[in-house]
């Protein structure tokens, strides 16, 4: 008896590691101290120095049950960028930088090949994103979940300076509401978008015209990640007053998260399309518009709040970080919450 026969593969182990060592290097930051493989990711903070107070923001997330759209489809290769933007879009959100990141897969089997494709999708979100991969554990866990099987999630650290931190204490009435784009359902609702839709490859197949493409095609798009968005939002000048990412919650969950008492956000649900993707779901599934927005992005996966004089300059530089944005609502006295109208 050894531990192959027990159900874990040690060399399919390092054989995994010796297939996902390129796609490692490729996220790499000058910052980054030591080489793949060791116990622990070194990273060194002199870069930090300068700031007055520097500090830490971090967030930990994974794919949830989209994951298993990515088993029907057999395709691996984007569910490792939904779970580094569900960690490095929150970080945004307090005005940070992602500097590192660290994934966890849980696996029925060890597949090599299939495990460097997960991490091949992990690294294309931290270079998105700018983080380095710095280390990651892939866990073999025999007759705990069917060999075919596997989970993912991540853990990232980033920076700010304390005096840059988004808190949106400065909200006033007044203040614009900005929506960013969404690719889809990003990595949320997913349990009930596999209540809807039969989850089979028929299905999955099947071309939509009002969506252009398959509905797999359409359901396992990738989370868009928006640091580059609010980098480049900082560099024009623009104070973002209050961020909210839009995950599960919908805007009834996460809107208020970025407001202070006393001032609520009002959005104009027909000040941008709707993604073909959610009318569709809405449309199968009987579901009422109250729970969709309560459930889903909604066509906006981050609402950013800025001063009125700063809207042009904001939309110019979400633009030319290549997202697409709109002015959706904006911030006026009272109770704190969200109103669509």
């Amino acid at each position: 008896m050894d531990y192959k026969n027990a159900g874990v593969d040690i060399e399919a182990g390092y054989k995994s590691v010796e297939l996902m060592k390129k796609y490692v290097k490729e996220t790499m930051r000058p910052e980054v101290l030591g080489t793949i493989g060791g116990f622990s990711g070194a990273f060194s903070l002199d870069k930090i120095k300068n700031m007055e107070k520097p500090t830490l923001v971090s967030g930990t997330d994974g794919v949830g049950t989209k994951i298993k759209l990515a088993f029907l489809m057999d395709k691996h290769d984007t569910v490792g960028i939904d779970c580094v933007a569900m960690c490095v879009n929150d970080i945004a959100c307090a005005g940070g930088e992602p500097l590192f990141f660290l994934d966890y897969i849980a696996c029925g089997k060890n597949e090599p090949e299939k495990i460097a494709t997960i991490v091949k999708g992990v690294a294309q979100g931290c270079k998105q994103c700018g983080a380095a991969l710095i280390g990651g554990e892939t866990a073999e866990h025999p007759g705990l979940m069917p060999e075919d099987e596997y989970d993912l999630a991540g853990f990232a650290v980033g920076v700010v300076d304390e005096k840059d931190l988004i808190t949106g204490k400065d909200l006033k009435p007044g203040d614009v509401l900005i929506g960013i784009a969404s690719s889809g359902v990003h990595s949320n609702g997913f349990s009930l978008v596999r209540k809807v839709f039969e989850m089979t490859k028929e299905s999955l197949d099947t071309y939509y015209d009002v969506l252009g493409k398959t509905l797999g095609e359409a359901l396992i798009e990738p989370t868009r990640i928006y640091v580059k968005a609010l980098k480049e939002m900082k560099d024009a000048g623009v104070k973002v007053k209050a961020c909210s990412h839009i995950t599960g919650g919908g805007f009834y969950e996460n809107i208020p998260r970025m407001l202070p008492d006393g001032v609520k956000a009002v959005v104009r649900k027909d000040s941008y399309e709707v993604p073909a993707i959610f009318k569709l779901l809405q449309e199968k599934g009987g579901i009422a518009e109250q729970m969709m927005y309560n459930t889903y992005n909604m066509g906006l996966g981050m609402i950013v709040a800025v001063d009125p004089a700063d809207v042009d300059k904001a939309m110019e530089a979400i633009t030319a970080a290549g997202e697409q944005c709109y002015v959706v609502g904006d911030i006026q006295d009272g109770e704190k919450g969200v109103a669509l109208c």
